[in-house]
């Protein structure tokens, strides 16, 4: 399954997310950090979609009430 998501609050434009048996295969993220990002995207790769959300889910950027990681937890929940 591929998640299109346009997240909300902020930088990043837009993710595609590849889940597959519930597991992330592939992310790509348009705008937001870049080197963040991809080591976000890196690291996530492999990882159980379920997993994803429970580690990212709720983190905040700043005085923003979302971030970027939180932002993929909400795209992820719908693979779910």
């Amino acid at each position: 399954m591929t998640i299109q998501y346009t997240p909300r609050g902020v930088c990043s434009r837009a993710f595609q997310i590849e889940v597959e048996d519930g597991v992330i295969r592939d992310i790509q993220i348009e705008g937001g950090c870049d080197g963040n990002l991809k080591g976000l995207s890196s690291l996530l790769k492999g990882m159980k979609a379920e997993e994803a959300v429970s580690r990212l889910e709720g983190i905040r950027c700043g005085a923003k009430a979302t971030s970027c990681p939180d932002q993929l937890a909400q795209a992820l929940k719908k693979a779910l």
